[in-house]
Protein backbone atom coordinates (compact mmCIF):
# COMPACT_ATOMS: atom_id res chain seq x y z
CA UNK A 1 0.00 0.00 0.00
CA UNK A 2 1.28 3.63 -0.59
CA UNK A 3 0.10 6.53 1.28
CA UNK A 4 0.34 10.14 0.63
CA UNK A 5 0.34 12.96 2.80
CA UNK A 6 -1.32 16.19 1.26
CA UNK A 7 -0.13 19.04 3.70
CA UNK A 8 -2.49 21.48 3.10
CA UNK A 9 -1.57 25.25 4.59
CA UNK A 10 1.23 25.46 6.72
CA UNK A 11 2.22 22.31 8.16
CA UNK A 12 5.36 22.17 10.24
CA UNK A 13 7.67 19.83 8.87
CA UNK A 14 7.49 18.09 12.51
CA UNK A 15 4.08 17.28 11.76
CA UNK A 16 4.79 15.61 8.74
CA UNK A 17 7.41 13.27 9.75
CA UNK A 18 4.92 11.96 12.87
CA UNK A 19 2.22 11.28 10.31
CA UNK A 20 4.84 9.39 8.16
CA UNK A 21 6.20 7.35 10.84
CA UNK A 22 2.90 6.36 12.65
CA UNK A 23 1.77 4.98 9.16
CA UNK A 24 4.72 3.07 8.09
CA UNK A 25 4.79 1.78 11.93
CA UNK A 26 1.31 0.91 11.96
CA UNK A 27 0.75 0.08 8.37
CA UNK A 28 4.05 -1.08 6.67
CA UNK A 29 3.51 0.97 4.01
CA UNK A 30 5.45 3.44 1.89
CA UNK A 31 4.56 6.91 2.29
CA UNK A 32 5.30 10.40 0.56
CA UNK A 33 4.60 13.89 0.74
CA UNK A 34 3.06 15.65 -1.27
CA UNK A 35 3.80 19.18 -2.04
CA UNK A 36 1.87 22.05 0.34
CA UNK A 37 -1.47 22.71 -1.28
CA UNK A 38 -3.57 26.11 -0.31
CA UNK A 39 -6.14 25.87 2.04
CA UNK A 40 -9.12 25.87 -0.41
CA UNK A 41 -11.36 29.13 -0.05
CA UNK A 42 -14.99 27.96 -0.72
CA UNK A 43 -13.88 25.59 2.32
CA UNK A 44 -14.60 28.18 5.07
CA UNK A 45 -17.58 28.76 6.81
CA UNK A 46 -17.47 32.63 8.65
CA UNK A 47 -20.37 32.00 10.88
CA UNK A 48 -18.93 29.09 12.69
CA UNK A 49 -15.20 30.87 11.77
CA UNK A 50 -14.21 27.32 10.82
CA UNK A 51 -13.06 25.10 7.30
CA UNK A 52 -15.81 22.31 6.18
CA UNK A 53 -13.44 18.70 6.22
CA UNK A 54 -14.71 17.63 2.62
CA UNK A 55 -12.78 20.01 0.61
CA UNK A 56 -9.56 19.39 2.02
CA UNK A 57 -10.39 15.43 1.24
CA UNK A 58 -11.02 16.52 -2.21
CA UNK A 59 -7.62 18.48 -2.46
CA UNK A 60 -6.02 15.35 -0.99
CA UNK A 61 -7.42 12.96 -3.95
CA UNK A 62 -6.47 15.55 -6.53
CA UNK A 63 -2.78 16.68 -5.42
CA UNK A 64 -1.62 13.07 -3.88
CA UNK A 65 -0.83 10.01 -6.12
CA UNK A 66 -2.93 6.34 -7.17
CA UNK A 67 -2.92 5.10 -3.30
CA UNK A 68 -4.37 6.47 -0.24
CA UNK A 69 -4.45 10.27 0.16
CA UNK A 70 -4.60 12.02 3.82
CA UNK A 71 -4.72 15.52 3.77
CA UNK A 72 -2.90 17.14 7.27
CA UNK A 73 -4.07 20.84 7.95
CA UNK A 74 -3.35 23.16 10.98
CA UNK A 75 -7.19 25.04 10.34
CA UNK A 76 -10.04 24.08 12.35
CA UNK A 77 -11.89 21.52 10.77
CA UNK A 78 -16.14 20.78 11.13
CA UNK A 79 -17.97 18.16 9.63
CA UNK A 80 -22.23 18.83 9.60
CA UNK A 81 -23.14 19.10 12.80
CA UNK A 82 -20.35 18.18 14.78
CA UNK A 83 -18.64 21.80 16.65
CA UNK A 84 -15.29 20.31 15.29
CA UNK A 85 -13.55 16.74 13.91
CA UNK A 86 -9.84 15.75 14.31
CA UNK A 87 -10.56 14.19 11.22
CA UNK A 88 -12.82 12.42 8.43
CA UNK A 89 -12.33 10.13 6.25
CA UNK A 90 -14.21 9.14 2.74
CA UNK A 91 -16.22 5.72 2.87
CA UNK A 92 -15.07 5.63 -0.69
CA UNK A 93 -11.48 4.43 0.70
CA UNK A 94 -9.37 6.95 -1.20
CA UNK A 95 -9.56 10.04 1.05
CA UNK A 96 -9.14 11.32 4.54
CA UNK A 97 -8.19 14.33 6.60
CA UNK A 98 -6.48 15.17 9.94
CA UNK A 99 -6.86 18.67 11.11
CA UNK A 100 -3.78 19.30 14.05
CA UNK A 101 -5.74 22.57 15.23
CA UNK A 102 -7.51 20.82 18.41
CA UNK A 103 -4.56 18.29 18.79
CA UNK A 104 -2.90 20.94 20.49
CA UNK A 105 -5.10 21.67 23.44
CA UNK A 106 -3.47 21.15 26.63
CA UNK A 107 -5.49 18.83 27.94
CA UNK A 108 -3.29 15.39 28.29
CA UNK A 109 -5.27 12.88 29.93
CA UNK A 110 -2.95 12.63 32.84
CA UNK A 111 0.51 12.54 31.25
CA UNK A 112 1.74 15.63 32.70
CA UNK A 113 5.22 14.44 32.74
CA UNK A 114 5.80 14.29 28.73
CA UNK A 115 6.37 17.25 27.01
CA UNK A 116 4.01 19.41 24.81
CA UNK A 117 5.78 18.59 21.71
CA UNK A 118 5.91 14.58 22.30
CA UNK A 119 2.02 14.66 23.39
CA UNK A 120 1.20 16.70 20.47
CA UNK A 121 3.28 14.66 18.11
CA UNK A 122 1.44 11.18 19.37
CA UNK A 123 -1.83 12.32 18.75
CA UNK A 124 -1.17 13.15 15.42
CA UNK A 125 0.25 9.52 14.91
CA UNK A 126 -2.94 8.25 16.26
CA UNK A 127 -5.67 10.54 14.01
CA UNK A 128 -4.04 9.58 11.00
CA UNK A 129 -3.25 6.11 11.52
CA UNK A 130 -7.51 6.30 12.58
CA UNK A 131 -8.02 7.61 9.23
CA UNK A 132 -6.21 5.53 7.21
CA UNK A 133 -7.78 3.13 8.65
CA UNK A 134 -11.11 3.83 7.65
CA UNK A 135 -9.88 4.79 4.30
CA UNK A 136 -8.89 0.58 4.84
CA UNK A 137 -12.75 -0.16 5.64
CA UNK A 138 -12.03 -0.02 9.20
CA UNK A 139 -14.94 0.92 11.33
CA UNK A 140 -14.69 2.73 15.33
CA UNK A 141 -13.47 -0.01 17.60
CA UNK A 142 -14.78 -1.01 20.81
CA UNK A 143 -11.61 -1.32 22.32
CA UNK A 144 -10.74 2.57 24.13
CA UNK A 145 -6.78 1.53 23.49
CA UNK A 146 -7.11 1.09 19.70
CA UNK A 147 -6.51 3.58 16.98
CA UNK A 148 -9.98 2.98 15.87
CA UNK A 149 -11.66 3.64 18.66
CA UNK A 150 -14.33 6.60 18.58
CA UNK A 151 -12.35 9.76 20.08
CA UNK A 152 -14.40 12.82 19.95
CA UNK A 153 -12.23 14.77 23.17
CA UNK A 154 -8.70 15.04 23.09
CA UNK A 155 -8.52 13.41 26.53
CA UNK A 156 -9.71 10.04 24.49
CA UNK A 157 -7.30 10.61 21.93
CA UNK A 158 -4.61 10.15 24.88
CA UNK A 159 -6.28 6.88 26.24
CA UNK A 160 -5.50 5.16 23.08
CA UNK A 161 -2.94 4.14 21.24
CA UNK A 162 -1.50 4.44 17.94
CA UNK A 163 -1.35 0.46 16.98
CA UNK A 164 -4.55 -1.28 15.88
CA UNK A 165 -5.99 -4.03 18.62
CA UNK A 166 -5.68 -7.73 17.26
CA UNK A 167 -9.29 -7.68 15.87
CA UNK A 168 -8.92 -4.50 13.85
CA UNK A 169 -4.91 -5.79 12.49
CA UNK A 170 -6.57 -9.13 11.38
CA UNK A 171 -9.58 -7.06 9.22
CA UNK A 172 -6.55 -5.19 7.51
CA UNK A 173 -4.15 -7.73 6.74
Amino acid sequence: MRVDIVPIGDVPATVKREASSGLRRVYDCEVSVAAAQDVPEDAYDSGRRQYRAEPFIEVARRAGGGGKNVAVTPVDLFYRQRNYVFGLAYLDGRGCVVSTHRLQTSSDGGFSQRSASDIFADRVRKEVVHEIGHTLGLEHCDNNRCAMSFSPQVTQVDRKEETLCGSCQRLVL
